[in-house]
């Protein structure tokens, strides 16, 4: 089984850092688990480490892709496999690094993808109900039709929502019927360790601070410019920072409230990644409220190393 160590968490707690020093002293690259970061046109909203910030270590599956293609789950796990192999080959470690808990699971618990087609007319169907009856009421309705997939979810993730009730109507069976058939036996031996704070409110400063710099650094005019020059892609267009500030410009509407905005989804992001990754018992949870950056690393290498040498995950 090939060896891999998964840097997981909540947005702005540190992951990126850790992940870089891991690989510096483990002699490993990168695989990036980030859904945003796979946009070569989008950095600095996407918090994507540049080429110094990377230290020389190869980040693979980050920039591959450019803002007016779509992107999804099936497609990512589809080129991962193809750089974990590589690196099998190599003989180099691969250190997962990325918050989207969906890219991750399905990617380290190998899962087969079937060709579910899709209904647009079905899928408006759904949305324009989201729309006036509120995301609740989808939410309801999926309890009833497919309580399984409906505790994976939350009653807000309107378009897994209505993936699910789409995939319902279209083949007579449930989404989760489809999930448990696509699970094999993973050809990975995984090491997660998480980062987050103990107290939530330290990492909502963080959160708060990232976006502020964002802000600083230019993502204002990164934003005009990919309005500007491109055609942006669903998937794209609706990355947290980007969406709020397109919809800002067309509007004209005010700019600091558009800011706070972002501040707001960005912490609601992070309550939903750790809800995620908490389901997970084997992740090793470090906090950066009580040790140094320092201390954490020291500690991710102790684990890593003790797992490296066959030990338990």
């Amino acid at each position: 089984m090939q060896n891999i160590i998964a840097v997981v968490g909540p947005t702005a707690s540190g992951k990126t850092g850790l992940s870089i020093n891991l690989a510096k002293h483990f002699s490993g690259e990168i695989v990036s688990a980030d859904s945003m970061q796979i946009y070569r046109e989008m950095n600095i909203g996407t918090a994507k480490p540049s080429l110094d910030e990377r230290q020389g270590i190869v980040h693979h599956l980050m920039g591959h892709l450019g803002v007016e293609e779509t992107y999804n789950v099936a497609s990512y796990v589809r080129d991962a496999q193809t750089v974990l192999k590589e690196l099998e080959q190599r003989g180099t470690l691969p250190i997962l690094c990325g918050g989207t808990g969906l890219y991750v699971d399905h990617l380290l618990n190998d899962t087969e993808f079937f060709d579910i087609p899709l209904d647009l007319a079905v899928r408006k169907r759904y949305q324009k109900m989201a729309f006036e009856d509120g995301n609740e009421a989808l939410y309801e309705l999926l309890k009833e039709k497919d309580p399984i997939l409906a505790e994976n979810l939350h009653p807000n993730d309107s378009k897994r929502i209505i993936r699910g009730l789409e995939v319902l109507e279209i083949t007579g069976r449930c989404l989760s019927d489809f999930q448990r058939e696509s699970q094999r036996e993973s050809p990975y031996r995984v090491l997660y360790i998480g980062l987050n704070y103990k107290d939530r409110s330290l990492l909502y400063e963080r959160i708060n601070r990232r976006v502020d710099l964002m802000i600083e650094e230019g993502l204002l005019d990164e934003v005009r410019r990919l309005m500007r020059d491109f055609n942006l892609s669903d998937t794209a267009r609706a990355a947290i920072g980007y969406k709020e500030l397109i919809d800002c410009f067309a509007s004209g509407s005010d700019l600091d409230a558009a800011i706070e905005l972002i501040k707001q989804k960005s912490r609601n992001y992070a309550k939903r990644q750790l809800t995620w990754f908490h389901r997970n018992p084997a992740i090793h949870w470090l906090y950066g409220d009580e040790m140094s950056p320092e201390e954490l690393l020291a500690n991710a290498v102790k684990i890593a190393e003790e797992f490296l040498k066959g030990g338990k995950a």
